[in-house]
This record gives C-alpha cells, sequence and structure tokens, in this order.
C-alpha cells in the first residue's frame, strides 16, 4: 500500500506509564459486523496482520496531540496512541472519531472520563456555556486567575472548558509576558501567583497548551515562572543552569535547524519534568501522562531525523575511530552515542533493529574496544551503557565479532578482555560497573541465546573460544588470592585466623564473589569446558581456601560452586573431590561456626542433605569413612545419621550381591540346567547370570574364588541383634590416591560358606563380630 498519509504507528501505555510500539500499519475506519459499530483497524505493513482493532465507542474521550497524534483509553489502565506519518492522515481519522461520537473536529479532545456526579451536573448546565470566562490579563488580577486555574483541577469537565479559554485570544502569551514585568519590578507576590498558574496550566494536560508553552518564544518564560515556588525562601536559578551551564554540544554540526530545534525543546521540556516540578501526588499523577508523551514522541521524531541524514552518522564515526581525534573530542562522540542508543529504544522494533544494524557496519564495536581503554571514567561508563544496548539487542552479533579478532590483533585487547578487564578494575566501592559488565558477560556466554538457527555451531565455537582467550584472564584475581590449603592452615594461629589468601579489603571479596557467581553460572549451563578447566586448575581447591574469609558472604559464594558442581552428580567431578578431599574446608568451616544458626550454617547442611536424598555413593562413602566421627556429635539435624545409614544400607547391598553371587557361580557348575533358585521365603526367582552382567569382573572373581575360597570361609560378617552387619574400614592407597574404584580391590574379600538355600551357615557357637576390611570407596570387581 502506498499511501502514506495512513500509515501510523500503534502505541500502548505500561505498567511504568512508558509507550510501548506495537508496530507501524495503515488505518482504516469501516463498520465491524462482529463489533457492531464503525471501527479503527490498523494492519501491519509487513504481512498484513491486524495489529488493532477497536470500536469507536460513543462515550470514550479521543484527544488530538501535535496535529499527528490520537491517544484515547479503552479501559482502565490500558491507554492507545496513533502516530500518524502525515498531518492530513490524522485528521482525516479525527473526522471520522468526531462524526462517530457527533462533536465538533476543531476541538481536540471529544469528551473527558467523567463520574456520575459530574455527568448528571455537565446535563443541568445550559448548552451555551461551553467555555469558562477568564479575568482581564493584569497584574491586579493574577490572584484570582491563579485561584481559577487551582479550582478547576479537580473536575476533567472544568479542566477542558478552562484549556479552551486559555488557547483562545493568545491569552498565555499575555500572561508569560505579565511574568516579565513583574521580574522588572520584584513583584514577588505577582511572581509567586505566576508559580500556582503556569503549573496549574501543565496539570491541565493539554497538548495544544503545551505547543505554545514549549516554543522557542515562550519556554524560558515558563521555566522562569517555575522558578518562584512559594515554599522556597530563594528561587532557584533554572534558566541560568539552561542557558550556562547545560550547553548543547554539536558534535558533527547539525545543518537541519528544525532538528536542532526539536533537540533544544526536549531536553528543556525533559528538565521541566524531572527537575523543576515537584514529584506529583497520587492524585496529580495523570495529570503529566500528556507531557511523558509529549517527550517521547519528540524523542522519536530526532531519532528518525538523524537517521535519515545519510553523512551525519558516517562524519560521526570517521571522527571516533580517527587516531588524531582529541581525547576530549572523542569523550564527547561517546556521550552523543550513549544518548543516541537510548533515544532509540523509543523507536518500532524493526527500526530500531535496522538502527543497531547501522552502527555495527559502521563500526561501533572495534570503536568501543578504544574508548573503553581510556582513562576517563565518564568515557568508559558511557561506553558500557553503548555496550550494553548492543548485547541486548544482538548477543550473536557481538560474539561473532570477538571471535574473528584473534586473527587481527593479540589476546590482552580482545574486546571482551577489555571488558573483563574493566570489571576487574572497577574503582566504585559499590562495583556498580562491574556488576553491570558481569551480567553482560553472563548473557554472553549463556547458550540459551546461542540457539540461533542460521549458525548452529555458534555454542561449540564460542565457548570453545572464550575458554581459550579469556576464561584465564576472568579467573586473575582469583587464583592470585588463593593458596593451597596447606600454607592456608600454616598462617592459623590458634583460633584466630590470619587471611593473606583472601585480602579483608571489602571491594576485593566482592570481586572475588562476583567472579564466583559467573563460575557457578558456568558450571550449571557449561559442561566439558568448564570441567575439563576445573581439573586443569585444580579450582576447586583454590575456590573452598575462600571458605576462611571473614567475608561470611564470600564463603557462601565458594560455597555455593562447590554446591553446583556437586548437584551435577556426575562422577568425574565427585573422583576429583574425593582424591582432593575437598570436603575438609567444608567440614571445618562447618565445626568452626559451632552452634550458630546462621546461613552458612544451613547452606553447608544443605549440600549434604542434597547428597544424603539424591544418595551419592561415592561421596557419602568418602565423607563417612574420613570424617564421620567429627560429625557424629551433630544431632540437631538427622543428616549425618542418615548419611550413615545410607553408607551401611549399600554396604548391605554389596555383601549379599556378593553373597549371591558366589552362590550362583557354585550353582552353575553342580547344575548347568537349572534355571530358578528360592530365596529365603521360598519365592521362585529367575537366576542371574553374572557372567553376562559382569563379563569383565566375573573371571578375576572365578580366579580368585578357587585360591581363597577356603580361608574365606569362617569371614563372612554375622549379622548383629538390629539385623545389620558391622564392619570396620580402612582406606588403601589406591582410594587415598583416587585411583579408580574399577580396580580397586578389598583388603580381604569376604566369603563364606552358604546353605543350599543361598544362606549364611551357622555355626554352634557364633564367634564374636569379625571384621572386615574393605578398601572404600572402591567397586568390588564382581
Amino acid at each position: 500500500m502506498s499511501d502514506t498519509r495512513r500509515r501510523v504507528k500503534v502505541y500502548t501505555l505500561n505498567e511504568d506509564r512508558q509507550w510501548d510500539d506495537r508496530g507501524t500499519g495503515h488505518v482504516s475506519s469501516t463498520f465491524v459486523e462482529r463489533l457492531k459499530g464503525i471501527s479503527l483497524l490498523v494492519r501491519a505493513e509487513s504481512d498484513g496482520s491486524l495489529l488493532l482493532e477497536s470500536k469507536i465507542s460513543p462515550n470514550t474521550a479521543y484527544q488530538k496531540q501535535q496535529d499527528t497524534l490520537i491517544v484515547w483509553s479503552e479501559a482502565e489502565n490500558y491507554d492507545l496512541a496513533l502516530s500518524f506519518q502525515e498531518k492530513a492522515g490524522c485528521d482525516e481519522i479525527w473526522e471520522k472519531i468526531c462524526q462517530v461520537q457527533g462533536k465538533d473536529p476543531a476541538l481536540e479532545i471529544t469528551q473527558d472520563p467523567i463520574d456520575e456526579s459530574e455527568e448528571e451536573r455537565f446535563e443541568e448546565m445550559p448548552e451555551t456555556s461551553h467555555l469558562v470566562e477568564l479575568p482581564p490579563c493584569e497584574l491586579a488580577r493574577l490572584e484570582e486567575i491563579a485561584d481559577l486555574v487551582t479550582s478547576v483541577l479537580s473536575s476533567p469537565i472544568r479542566r477542558e472548558k478552562l484549556a479552551l479559554a486559555l488557547m483562545s485570544e493568545g491569552y498565555m502569551k499575555k500572561l508569560l509576558q505579565l511574568f516579565q514585568v513583574c521580574e522588572d519590578l520584584d513583584n514577588r507576590e505577582g511572581l509567586h501567583h505566576l508559580y500556582e498558574i503556569v503549573r496549574g496550566v501543565l496539570f491541565l494536560n493539554k497538548a495544544a497548551l503545551f505547543e505554545v508553552m514549549f516554543s522557542d518564544d515562550c519556554i524560558m518564560d515558563v521555566v522562569g515562572c517555575l522558578e518562584f515556588d512559594p515554599s522556597l525562601v530563594q528561587p532557584k536559578k533554572h534558566r541560568e543552569f539552561l542557558t550556562k551551564t547545560a550547553k548543547f554540544k554539536e558534535v558533527i554540526p547539525i545543518t537541519d535547524s528544525e532538528l536542532r530545534q526539536k533537540i533544544h525543546q526536549t531536553y528543556r521540556v525533559q528538565y521541566i519534568q524531572d527537575i523543576i516540578l515537584p514529584t506529583p501526588s497520587v492524585f496529580e499523577e495523570n495529570f503529566l501522562s500528556t507531557l511523558t508523551s509529549f517527550i517521547f514522541f519528540n524523542k522519536v521524531e530526532i531519532v528518525s531525523m538523524l537517521q535519515e541524514d545519510e553523512k551525519f552518522l558516517t562524519e560521526v564515526f570517521a571522527q571516533l575511530t580517527d587516531e588524531a581525534t582529541e581525547d576530549c573530542k572523542r569523550r564527547e562522540l561517546v556521550n552523543f552515542f550513549k544518548e543516541f542508543c537510548a533515544f532509540s529504544q523509543t523507536l518500532q522494533p524493526q527500526n530500531r533493529d535496522a538502527f543497531f544494524k547501522t552502527l555495527a557496519n559502521l563500526g561501533i564495536l572495534p570503536a568501543l574496544e578504544i574508548v573503553m581503554g581510556m582513562d576517563d571514567l565518564q568515557v568508559r561508563a558511557a561506553a558500557t551503557d553503548i555496550f550494553s544496548y548492543l548485547v541486548e539487542f544482538s548477543p550473536s552479533m557481538v560474539r561473532e565479532f570477538v571471535m574473528q579478532e584473534p586473527q587481527q590483533t593479540d589476546d590482552d585487547v580482545l574486546l571482551i578482555n577489555v571488558v573483563i578487564k574493566q570489571m576487574i578494575c572497577d574503582s566504585d566501592p559499590e562495583l556498580g560497573g562491574a556488576v553491570q559488565l558481569m551480567g553482560l558477560l553472563r548473557t554472553l556466554i549463556d547458550p540459551e541465546n546461542m540457539l540461533a538457527p542460521t549458525n548452529k555451531t555458534e555454542k561449540t565455537e564460542f565457548l570453545s573460544f572464550f575458554y581459550k582467550y579469556c576464561m584465564q584472564v576472568l579467573t586473575v584475581p582469583l587464583l592470585a588470592s588463593t593458596v593451597d590449603e596447606k600454607n592456608c592452615k600454616d598462617l592459623q594461629e590458634g583460633s584466630t585466623k590470619i587471611n593473606p589468601v583472601c585480602p579483608d579489603h571489602f571491594q576485593t571479596a566482592q570481586l572475588l564473589a562476583l567472579i564466583l557467581e559467573l563460575l557457578t553460572f558456568c558450571v550449571e549451563h557449561h559442561t566439558y569446558h568448564i570441567k575439563t578447566y576445573i581439573m586443569n586448575k585444580d579450582l576447586l581447591r583454590r575456590v573452598l581456601v575462600l571458605m576462611n574469609s571473614k567475608h561470611t558472604f564470600l564463603a557462601l559464594c565458594a560455597l555455593r560452586f562447590m554446591r553446583r558442581i556437586i548437584g551435577q552428580k556426575d562422577e568425574y567431578y565427585n573422583r576429583y573431590i574425593v582424591k582432593g578431599n575437598l570436603f575438609e574446608p567444608v567440614i571445618n568451616t562447618l565445626l568452626d561456626n559451632g552452634t550458630r544458626y546462621n546461613l552458612l550454617n544451613s547452606a553447608i547442611i544443605e549440600l549434604f542433605e542434597f547428597i544424603k536424598v539424591e544418595d551419592i555413593k561415592s561421596l557419602i562413602a568418602h565423607i563417612i569413612d574420613n570424617y564421620y566421627k567429627a560429625l557424629e556429635s551433630i544431632e540437631y539435624v538427622q543428616t549425618f545419621k542418615g548419611l550413615k545409614g545410607r553408607y551401611e544400607q549399600e554396604k548391605d547391598r554389596q555383601t549379599l550381591r556378593l553373597n549371591r553371587y558366589r552362590r550362583d557361580a557354585r550353582t552353575l557348575d553342580e547344575d548347568e540346567d537349572e534355571e530358578m533358585w528360592f530365596n529365603e521365603d521360598g519365592e521362585a526367582i529367575e537366576k542371574s547370570r553374572p557372567e553376562e552382567e559382569f563379563p569383565e569382573s566375573f573371571g578375576k572373581y572365578m580366579e580368585a574364588k578357587k585360591v581363597k575360597e577356603s580361608d574365606n570361609k569362617e569371614n563372612f560378617p554375622k549379622r548383629t541383634p538390629t539385623g545389620s552387619f558391622k564392619f570396620t574400614f580402612s582406606h588403601s592407597a589406591g582410594a587415598a590416591n583416587g585411583t579408580n574404584g574399577a580396580n580397586c580391590k578389598p583388603a580381604t574379600s569376604p566369603t563364606s560358606a552358604a546353605s543350599p538355600n543361598g544362606s549364611p551357615a551357622k555355626s554352634a557357637t557364633p564367634p564374636a563380630t569379625p571384621v572386615v576390611k574393605v578398601s572404600f570407596p572402591c567397586q568390588l570387581p564382581f
């Protein structure tokens, strides 16, 4: 469709009172059978889908603003706006709305939402009373005018009538001329009245009045009136700030006078809203919605006008990347781009996409490498904001750029390493910039947004790149701040911890916590890459040194890192933890915490509870073998007794399985045709075939059986009165060294004589409870 008159953007007002762009299309007014009335229809120009279908209700208040906007509310807290490309299209649709409602198109509002009592009063008024009669615009009548303006704010009908009166015969301009007279005469009483008048006129919320008040001829007088707040002892100097302090810097000369005027106007109106006007009360909150819309649509227009200037952005980028550009000039260019990117958020999605793609093609990312390395804190902060806009727009675009860099530059100046170094070197005591950058890094390494169908290998390629070129940069502060546990122990004196490995400086502890948070994210969302890195660097041992930190939040971050690793339930991780004896610093911290019931205590208990609930056998065995004597006195939770119970159950199962395999092997020799055997309760059970289920271990077992069968008959453990087995365990050298459990052999292989039904033989005089030494944790070879 080539008709540009009816080309519109559809906006809705969100909960934060900001306008959300819903798309661009073409509007028409037509009868819709389903809605039983004339309706506004907007169909998307991209695919013809229906963006808006709104019946023109006789009771809906429509407003026409700035010649190209129509705004209305369809339901409570649901505002809509149509922004027309051309004034003629707006006038055409406005006339149609007024025709349906029977209103005069010359007015800029059809009606205001009013309550029942207000409507009744309005019906009683004569039809000829369509205007409020204003007093003559004279100094002596300022108090009367101020009282009138203030009195109408609670009535929608009277606000509308006053707005119409103020727009007639140039009344607002006359009032602002009186301001100059009062200021020349230093008439404070008159100036205070003018403050009340101008503030009240702003709360009338009428776009037509704003067009007059915010024009070049009037806006500084409006600001001047608002300086004389009666509640202040001395007036504020807002005009002095706007004319002398706030300088408009054209980083590249703007030749379009209309664009320059629009930029000036937008800045000044934003200043009025954010700085001059007091925070509105709940009653006044909706009175400034039109002012918010005025600023919003001004910004949309500014961005659109800049984008249409073909030479402007090209020239800006040329100077930004030119080595000859002075630092102060580059600072201005960066600040301009920051504001430009912020304004671009008002664009509709397809235009915003085109905007950022244009910036990428012009070289915004290599330019950021330059400015993020500058010493100027303001420049780095502005560059970080620009980088955040780019990452939010397209993480894949940023990843694609950084993966191409190693072919062209050194590792130290890679964009992503520049970002990491800026995070590490953040001088803000609260690490505000570091927190922001950490969030951006997490977005870049998040596999959830690496699923673009056009690039199936993005995840593999980028993670390989990140762990090869960037991970060592990220972990430098962590590795530099930790030493091994032995040295850490040597530096402790009695109960007082001397902690050189975790600096007491709060900012350093905060930084290490941020790094640990990112590494914990990697454990949860990456697999092979982070596992390899942890094993190669012995990273968990280094992290657990931070359990000694005097900053509890840092100790909790270290514990959370270990908890995520254990949460993967990966036997590679489990063997690494067992081999390194890495529960020791955690248990020491638990014991040092004593009986204090705090977050650290709860987090450690939860770690062991998870191991118990998930029945992670290798870790349970390691904990009970090495630490149960230290933990058995903890009785305020049943976690450790539960671990011991799990441990004993597993040993019982292994013993019964051992006996079953031994019996099955013997009966195979005696009767190879037998297919069934009976358990102790006499139930028929299908015979297992260990040689099929455990082909390697079975052969080893049969060889060992022939040699040791006679020696082991007396060593089978007897049941205690409670029905459990008693064992004592000793650690073999292999277990201590973390060798694979499949290759470990028991110090003594327990066997027993068995009765025909598979039960252990009972002697007439039971011997003392036998001691069976088993190297644990080891998987028995059968």
